[in-house]
C-alpha cells in the first residue's frame, strides 16, 4: 500500500480551507467522544528556555475512533516589542504511524478556541439568555463574535476594548450586525449583560465582579503569559465553577492556581466540564449564581480541528 505523502498547510492555505471546516459540531463531537472514553487527553505541558528566553507549550491528543493523534506546539518568545507567539500542529496516524498532516495553527488556534468558547456558550448560558458582551478587539474576539451571533436571539451585542475607542477601523470590522454597540467603559459593557465573553490577551483581570449579575455566564480564555487570568481568582468562591476538561484546566488556568494557593479553593468545586455537559453526566448551573467556564485550549481540540481541516485537504487533493 502506498501512504500519500503528508500534506503540509501554511497559513494562507489553512485560511483558504477554514471556512469548510464545520468547527463548533467538530468540537461538539470532539468533547462528546471525550466522554464516552474514546478519546485521550493529556496534560499539557510547558517547557521553558534558558535564561528566561520563553517557553513553549506541547498540546496532545488522540481521537480514536478518527484514527489519528497529534501535537500542537506553541511557543512565546519576549522581544523588545510584543512577543512572539506561533503554533504548529503534526497530525499522525494510528493505523501506519506516519504523519498526515504537518499545518499552522495560528488561525486553526483562534477558531478552535472560540468554538469551545461557542459550545460552552450552547451548553451553559440560559435559554433566554438575550445581552451579549464580549471583551477584546483582536481576531480571537472577532471568531467569539462570529461563533456567537447565532447561538441566542440576542437584543443587544457590547463590544469593548481598550484600544477600540482611538480605532474607527477596527470598530468598522466589528460592527458586522446592527445589535453591536461598543460601550466605553468595561463596567457599561459588562452590566447587565446576560453572557460575557472575555477574548483578551491580558494576563490580569479585564473585568470587576460586581459588574456581574447573578445568573450571568462568564467565559475565559487562556494566554500564553504566566498564571494568566482574565478574572480575579476570588472571584472562583462565588461562581459555579465549569471548565473545558477537569482532569486537565486546574493545573494551567492562572486563576484556578492562584485562588486555589492564596485563598484554599478546592478544584473539586468545579461542577463539570464539556465532556460532562455534552454527555449529561454533570448538573446544569442553579439560579441565583453565577456561572463561570474557563477554557485553558486543549490538545484534543487542536487534533480534533487539524482533522477536520485535514479531510477537507485530503478531499480536495483527490478530487485535482
Amino acid at each position: 500500500m502506498t501512504i500519500p505523502p503528508p500534506l503540509i498547510l501554511d497559513a494562507a492555505a489553512v485560511g483558504r480551507l477554514l471556512p469548510q471546516v464545520d468547527a463548533l459540531g467538530t468540537m461538539r463531537s470532539l468533547f462528546s467522544e471525550l466522554g464516552r472514553g474514546r478519546a485521550v487527553q493529556p496534560a499539557q505541558t510547558l517547557t521553558l528556555f534558558p535564561d528566561g528566553g520563553g517557553d513553549f507549550i506541547l498540546y496532545s491528543g488522540v481521537l480514536a475512533r478518527q484514527g489519528v493523534f497529534g501535537a500542537k506546539l506553541s511557543p512565546y518568545i519576549p522581544t523588545e516589542g510584543r512577543p512572539i507567539v506561533t503554533a504548529w500542529t503534526l497530525l499522525m496516524s494510528t493505523e501506519t504511524g506516519q504523519p498526515l498532516l504537518l499545518c499552522d495553527s495560528a488561525t486553526l488556534t483562534t477558531e478552535r478556541t472560540a468554538a469551545t468558547t461557542a459550545l460552552a456558550v450552547d451548553l451553559l448560558a440560559r435559554p433566554q439568555a438575550r445581552r451579549l458582551a464580549i471583551f477584546g478587539s483582536g481576531p480571537v474576539a472577532a471568531a467569539h463574535l462570529h461563533h456567537l451571533v447565532g447561538l441566542r436571539d440576542w437584543t443587544d451585542i457590547r463590544i469593548f476594548s481598550p484600544r477600540l475607542a482611538a480605532n474607527a477601523d477596527r470598530r468598522r470590522a466589528l460592527q458586522v450586525d446592527p445589535r453591536i454597540a461598543f460601550p466605553e467603559t468595561a463596567a457599561e459593557c459588562a452590566t447587565g449583560a446576560d453572557v460575557i465573553a472575555l477574548a483578551t490577551s491580558s494576563g490580569k483581570p479585564v473585568i470587576d465582579p460586581a459588574c456581574i449579575g447573578q445568573d450571568t455566564l462568564v467565559t475565559s480564555i487562556s494566554t500564553n503569559a504566566m498564571e494568566a487570568h482574565e478574572v480575579p481568582p476570588a472571584f472562583l468562591h462565588d461562581a459555579q465553577v465549569y471548565c473545558d476538561n477537569r482532569a486537565t484546566t486546574p493545573a494551567s488556568a492562572g486563576e484556578m492556581v492562584i485562588a486555589r494557593r492564596e485563598r484554599g479553593w478546592d478544584a473539586e468545586a468545579i461542577r463539570g466540564d464539556l465532556a460532562g455537559l455534552c454527555c449529561g453526566d454533570c448538573p446544569l448551573p442553579e439560579e441565583g449564581r453565577p456561572v463561570f467556564f474557563r477554557s485553558i485550549g486543549l490538545g484534543l481540540e487542536d487534533v480534533a480541528i487539524a482533522h477536520a481541516l485535514w479531510t477537507v485537504a485530503r478531499e480536495e487533493r483527490e478530487k485535482a
